[in-house]
């Protein structure tokens, strides 16, 4: 078991790097951070000095390991957009992502769950369908599609959520839903699956000999030992939802680490995308190493290896 947490916190690592390293060559290579900061219309002699002044003249390896020993440090450096520190703007929008994340895994839990129950005690019939149906067509409808059209029904026709903005509770409601829909066939069918197959173990025959039937023997006795493998899945997909937030953040206008990625990209503000990457892809590494534990520590091949 020991071996197998190592191995995969290594692997962990590497993506980690690899990906922060991949985005900081990308931004190197397609963009002048001199010229960013001087402005379009400085004068060649200005830019050159603010190229030697930050150091962006030295070797690509060597600005990257400097910026990297910074972020150890918990140094991320200065925004050349917002002309504030990094770590500034990061502490400022994480509670908008933070919120609409576990706002839409809520929504998730609620919605699929329910549906796999549903379908898993009665397969083949017409709810059993009804939750594949609505499974294919959340995973079939994009974010910001999904998103323009609650907008259109529920804060235009229908005025009863805001249109954008993160002031209140009843901002998050319509973000949360087109969030946590992109996760509900993953979670409805493993759920739907899961049950589907504790549903014929010898221990569920003999609780339906005791009287257990229906939702009393779901709830109390299959869901146990179902809900397990499904838990590890959550994991994987709050990780999705606080680093793939950036087109609801965009659709709904919410001041959230998102919509400040997009904003940073759009005026190659390059340490404040460089630490928002790392700060997703180390999220949601994390995320999944923690799924992957939790299915080792179910899989006694690997807990006795």
């Amino acid at each position: 078991m020991l071996n197998y947490v190592m191995r995969r916190a290594l692997l962990a690592l590497l993506v980690a790097l690899t990906v922060s390293f991949g985005t900081f060559a990308l931004f190197y290579f397609a963009t002048d951070p001199a010229q960013t900061i001087a402005g379009e219309d400085a004068p060649q002699e200005m830019v050159e000095a603010i190229r030697v002044q930050y150091g962006f003249d030295r070797p690509i390896t060597v600005q990257y390991f400097d910026w990297l020993g910074g972020v150890l440090r918990g140094d991320f450096g200065q925004s050349y957009f917002w002309k504030q520190p990094v770590v500034d703007l990061i502490r400022e929008h994480a509670k908008v992502t933070l919120v609409l994340a576990f706002s839409a895994l809520a929504v998730t839990i609620v919605i699929a769950l329910p549906l796999g129950i549903s379908a898993a005690l009665r397969p083949n019939s017409w709810i059993d369908r009804f939750a594949l149906s609505t499974a294919v067509s959340a995973q079939a409808i994009p974010n910001f599609w999904l998103g323009l059209m609650l907008i259109i029904l529920f804060a235009v026709t229908f005025p009863i959520f805001p249109v954008s903005g993160d002031a209140s509770w009843r901002h998050y409601v319509l973000p949360a839903l087109v969030l946590g829909a992109s996760s509900v066939p993953a979670v409805m069918r493993l759920t739907r699956t899961g049950l589907l197959d504790v549903m014929g173990s010898d221990y569920i025959r003999t609780a339906r000999a005791k009287g257990f039937t229906g939702y009393r023997l779901i709830l109390r006795q299959a869901l146990r030992n179902a809900l397990l493998p499904i838990v590890s899945v959550l994991a994987v997909q709050l990780g999705h939802k606080l680093g793939g937030s950036i087109v609801t953040e965009s659709v709904f206008s919410m001041n959230g680490l998102g919509r400040l990625a997009v904003e940073s990209i759009f005026n190659s503000d390059i340490p404040t995308v460089q630490s928002l990457i790392l700060l997703f892809v180390l999220t949601f590494v994390l995320l999944t190493l923690a799924a992957d534990l939790i299915n080792a520590w179910l899989d006694p091949r690997i807990r006795m290896g």
